[in-house]
């Protein structure tokens, strides 16, 4: 009968689950959608990266040459009036008036008439200043230019500045300039006025624009290549994140989809034949039953794993008799065993004060772990083999603990698939003789991996090609009991 033949062949339905299979078209395509899209993200934050660094550099950039111009301009305005002052000191004033000039004074105040002498007070400055790059001016108290050491004079209106002020002449030429009236008592002597080359600021702002922007501009190129490295390194994790998550859903969705179709089909057949007798629908309803219970071991595994990574449940950690435990798995594991015709061998310590050995951890975990370890053993050792669980202590890495190991005589894993035993979902070779009695959703590994980091435990698989499988698993004591 159809439900007959369906019935025998569920088991190798649902344990079909090649190790490698070639990318579908739709596949690569999704895997180069990931990855272009995985490039633009970073791009965009070294372009991030690259941006705010550009601007925060402008900022500063801008700021160092405000300060620096503003600082040449203002060594420029004191130099200027310290000139103006030691002129001012070495006038020579004498009683009189020269041709042409008027006394200028305050109104109501009468005094008697002074004036320079320009010939005596300005001999023994032009040299000094002419070797700082400073151009004297002396005007007459009606502003006629009387003495410079100017080749061209400036030819600019007087404007009593000692705050210094910057100056274009009609030549072009740009200077900086402050301009005093120099007083007698209330009587106006004249005006002296200082000039400085512009060029004395211009040339050092210039020569300081060109190196910051070079500067920014390597410093922004340099900040791009390290956020393209670094980017490239943040987003790292993220992608082996997505690319596990791929991974874990595609084979999650493989392995319910079997027994989710072969559940359909048997609902299907039984609607279809609603005057099946007793037997017919036994039997369906044994195949349903015994799909839902593998769909229910493989939803609670995938459950364990997702809220021990995500660290939702804390390990309740306790007293643990590792000998205990191993005891009440291997009495579950007799049936089954006998079953299948598989000799299930436990070998205690031999020591009276070895009987009695605790770790700190999880006693549900444990169970889970060599619950997990001795199926699988079960599950790929032939009828009239033997599987021997044996314990005893020992160190690792100068720590005192606890040693199990389970061997089976199986046919043994591939070298090459050693790497990858503790992968998700990963099934070493299709061809690989396994027990149909015990259909395992390839999480069994992975989940013992998963208990031994929390417990800071290792382990370790031995196994030459046709020799079998041995399991070590290491666990370190409890604190005081060593």
């Amino acid at each position: 009968m159809m439900t007959t033949v369906m019935s025998s062949s569920t088991d190798a339905l649902f344990n079909r689950c090649p190790l490698q299979q070639m990318p579908s078209p739709a596949t690569v395509a999704t895997a180069n959608d990931s990855n272009g899209m995985f490039q633009a993200t970073r791009r965009q934050l070294a372009l991030w990266y690259a941006t705010i660094t550009a601007v925060v550099l402008l900022v500063f950039a801008s700021g160092v040459y405000l300060y620096v111009r503003t600082t040449l301009v203002e060594r420029v305005d004191d130099t200027l009036n310290h000139v103006v002052e030691i002129v001012q000191r070495s006038l020579v004033i004498e009683p009189g008036l020269g041709p042409g000039e008027r006394v200028l004074t305050a109104i109501g105040v009468v005094e008697p008439p002074q004036r320079v002498n320009v010939e005596a007070s300005f001999r023994d400055n032009a040299q000094a200043v002419e070797d700082d790059h400073i151009d004297l001016e002396w005007f007459s108290p009606s502003g006629e230019l009387l003495w410079s050491t100017l080749a061209e004079p400036f030819h600019l209106p007087l404007r009593v500045n000692l705050a210094g002020e910057t100056v274009r002449t009609k030549g072009e030429q740009v200077a900086r300039q402050v301009t005093q009236r120099v007083m007698a008592g209330h009587q106006v002597l004249g005006y002296l006025r200082v000039s400085h080359p512009w060029f004395e600021v211009s040339k050092p702002s210039r020569r300081l624009i060109v190196d910051l922007a070079l500067g920014t501009s390597l410093m922004v190129g340099a900040v791009a290549g390290i956020g393209w490295l670094l980017s490239g390194i943040a987003m790292a994790p993220v992608r082996d994140s997505y690319q596990q998550l791929k991974q874990f859903t595609a084979d999650a969705s493989h392995e319910l989809r079997n027994p989710i179709a072969v559940i359909q089909t048997n609902v299907q057949v039984a609607l279809a034949d609603p005057d099946a007798d007793a037997d017919t629908q036994q039997q369906q309803f044994q195949v349903i039953e015994r799909l839902t219970r593998r769909l229910g071991r493989l939803v609670d595994d995938l459950l364990f794993l997702t809220r021990q990574e995500s660290g939702l449940v804390a390990l309740q950690l306790q007293p643990v008799d590792v000998a205990a435990v191993l005891e009440e798995v291997i009495e579950e594991q007799r049936a089954i065993a006998q079953e299948a015709e598989i000799a299930l061998v436990y070998l205690p310590a031999q020591s009276p004060l070895d009987q009695w050995v605790l770790i700190s951890g999880d006693q549900d975990q444990i169970t889970r772990l060599f619950t997990n370890l001795i199926s699988n053993g079960l599950q790929y050792t032939p009828a009239g083999g033997t599987i021997t669980v044996t314990w005893s202590q020992s160190y690792w890495q100068s720590h005192p603990g606890l040693e199990v190991q389970i061997q089976d005589t199986g046919s043994g894993i591939p070298p090459e698939a050693l790497p990858h035993v503790f992968d998700r979902f990963y099934r070493a070779d299709p061809a690989r003789p396994r027990s149909s009695r015990a259909a395992g959703s390839g999480l069994g590994l992975a989940i013992a991996k998963v208990i031994l980091d929390n417990h800071r435990g290792t382990i370790r698989l031995e196994s030459p090609p046709g020799q079998g499988t041995t399991v070590t698993v290491w666990l370190p004591l409890k604190a005081g009991d060593r």
